[in-house]
């Protein structure tokens, strides 16, 4: 792959798709980011090979939706080895995001859902099973999220 690197139009695009990704039309992107229709449906082609745009997923409210457990479980696996695991443990049920930390002794963090504090049992008891030890874990009151405002023109 390629290094990739942003115009404004590019991040214009990433900023309107943070913001409205399910209501926004290509025409309306436009608009807001003085292109054609065309050449935004083409950097968005081109954002989406070059791995910038991941995907597209829906921002659930699990507590809303009968899942009010979040719970960030740090692990410790071996340094070289870190990277191997994510896969793993996104099969996990209950499991919905992974990241690999780079500093310290806690290099994993797995967040789950669950609608008891039970549910999360399992995940761990498949994390210890897969090798990993598991350091803290933290139950999660509540979770926003933003757009990253880099991407905005303004």
């Amino acid at each position: 792959m390629t290094e990739y690197e942003l115009d404004d139009v590019d991040r214009a695009i990433l900023y309107a798709l943070q913001t409205e990704a399910r209501s926004l039309s290509s025409s309306e992107i436009a608009e807001r980011t003085d292109a054609s229709s065309s050449t935004v449906r083409k950097r968005i082609q081109r954002l989406e090979s070059e791995g910038i745009i991941k995907g597209y997923s829906a921002d659930i409210d699990y507590t809303k939706s009968g899942y009010p457990i979040r719970m960030l479980l740090y692990c410790t696996a071996p340094i070289p080895e870190r990277g191997e695991y994510r896969e793993d443990i996104l099969e996990i049920p209950a499991v919905i995001s992974v990241q690999e930390l780079v500093t310290g002794e806690e290099n994993l963090l797995v967040t789950a859902v669950g609608e008891t504090d039970r549910d999360i049992t399992p995940v761990a008891q498949e994390l210890s099973d897969l090798g990993l030890t598991i350091t803290n874990e933290v139950l999660v009151r509540s979770h926003e999220a933003t757009t990253f405002d880099e991407f905005s023109l303004e």
